[in-house]
């Protein structure tokens, strides 16, 4: 269900309440009283420790600080006549619940989970809760800086992980190496138009042994171990979940990540090292809303 965005904060919590009645479809209101534990919502931005206020949420236009948890809450009062908790959480985070209880971070009771796509996510989990810091903020790994003299500034910061392999940026750099290497086959996989490259390509040249994808894959996996090792060494926490759309080509990601986070990472914080991939796709996040209502 599309949430469209593009058209203010009011469609959007429309959108939500369309998506809670869709799924509520077969089932009565007293059904509903009686079983329905509550709602379970995972938005981008920053959201207060209550649970319930977003603030200047990314890619949501027009949105500034809102008060989602109360809205959906009052809506759903009004449609169904009887009120019910509702759970807002970042969605990274929620991500990171959803791997913590149903997927590949059951075996940890401590991780932080790396979500790479447009963006570069995080949620950090410590004794198989949300981590979320003073203010809620906590988890926003694709904003530390890990080269401050970079060119590339991205939200007002320079030379963060996001700012340099967020899928925008990857593709860009991608793109210039592929230019400088006419015999690339991935000339031939975006059928000479490289405004086509994605991950998925990318992921598809690597496949076939080509340098400059491989190339870009070794380049993401420098980045972003030098950033975990920066949170190995502030947290102690030894293990990483990593998903997002950008983690399909995980078979050329994960070595080099784990050396470059071995790089940047002191010998005695080296044991028990350990990288994973996500179970659960893009059912995470749904799943870890559906745990914060438990």
């Amino acid at each position: 269900m599309a949430t469209e965005a593009h058209l203010g904060p009011e469609r959007v919590l429309e959108n939500m309440m369309s998506g809670v009645a869709f799924l509520l479809g077969g089932i009565s209101k007293e059904e509903c009283q009686q079983y329905l534990l509550g709602i379970g919502i995972g938005v981008p931005g920053v959201v207060s420790l209550d649970g319930g206020t977003v603030s200047y949420p990314p890619n949501l236009p027009g949105w500034t600080v809102i008060r989602v948890g109360d809205r959906i809450r009052e809506k759903f009062k009004d449609a169904y006549g009887f009120p019910k908790p509702v759970s807002v959480e970042n969605d990274a985070n929620v991500a990171a619940l959803g791997e913590a209880a149903f997927g590949a971070g059951k075996a940890f009771s401590d991780f932080i989970m790396i979500t790479l796509g447009t963006g570069v996510g995080g949620g950090i989990i410590i004794n198989r809760k949300i981590y979320r810091g003073s203010t809620g903020a906590a988890g926003e790994i694709g904003h530390i800086t890990i080269d401050y003299r970079s060119d590339t500034v991205h939200a007002g910061i320079r030379g963060t992980i996001e700012g340099l392999i967020g899928q925008r940026q990857l593709t860009a750099y991608a793109k210039d190496l592929a230019r400088k290497n006419p015999s690339s086959i991935l000339h031939t996989l975006c059928q000479n138009n490289l405004d086509s490259l994605d991950p998925k390509l990318l992921a598809n040249a690597a496949e076939q042994n080509d340098s400059v994808a491989l190339a870009v894959w070794s380049w993401v996996g420098e980045v972003l171990g030098a950033g975990l090792g920066t949170a190995v060494s502030l947290f102690d926490i030894r293990k990483f979940v990593v998903g997002g759309g950008v983690s399909g080509a995980w078979a050329f990601l994960h070595q080099p990540t784990l050396e470059q986070v071995k790089r940047f990472t002191l010998p005695p914080m080296q044991d028990g090292l350990e990288i994973v991939r996500a179970e659960l796709g893009n059912s995470a996040g749904v799943m870890g809303a559906a745990a914060l209502c438990m």
